[in-house]
């Protein structure tokens, strides 16, 4: 193996998981509720997991079916099919990333609270790394997991309404 191919595969996988980390960013920056509603989802793991992996199976089906067929429609769907749920996926696990820079607190959380979903994507992205677990087991564990979050956080969490206050004038005519 020449050095321009190990410089080449070191550089597709640094650049990999610098998307990821970004996406992560972004969907702090874009969607903070959300984020904060898939990191909640995260204290039932295994639920949120088997929702994503039930989520993921049909669009493997379809995947599957639309590259059999040799029409371009059908290949542009197969790619849909595998892009959708890896972006949902990408979405829902920033809430996973938040909740691992959570448990690694800094004095600049406070005005810069991205800085958690930064620090907690770089732990996580760097397990990736281990080779065939990381590549093969926890990546796509982490995509499945967050496809369930996203898909589980995509509404806001229902509040139960206030009680109604009384105002003095109403208090005074009790």
């Amino acid at each position: 193996m020449l050095m321009a191919d190990t410089l080449t595969y070191f550089l597709l996988i640094v650049g990999m998981m610098m998307v990821i980390v970004s996406f992560w960013l972004a969907a702090e920056a874009l969607f903070p509720e959300m984020v904060v509603r898939a990191r909640e989802r995260y204290s039932r793991p295994v639920r949120t997991t088997l929702i994503g992996l039930a989520l993921v199976l049909p669009f493997l089906l379809l995947m599957t079916i639309c590259f059999r067929v040799k029409n371009p429609v059908f290949q542009l769907l197969g790619v849909t099919c595998i892009a959708l749920p890896v972006v949902l996926g990408l979405l829902g696990s920033s809430g996973l990333s938040q909740r691992v820079g959570l448990g690694l607190p800094s004095v600049v959380d406070e005005h810069q609270p991205w800085r958690r979903v930064l620090r907690g994507g770089i732990v996580l992205v760097l397990t990736f790394l281990l080779p065939f677990v990381g590549w093969f087991f926890l990546l796509p564990l982490v995509l499945v997991s967050g496809l369930g979050a996203a898909v589980l956080s995509w509404s806001p969490r229902r509040e139960p309404a206030p009680p109604p206050v009384a105002l003095p004038t109403e208090l005074a005519a009790e």
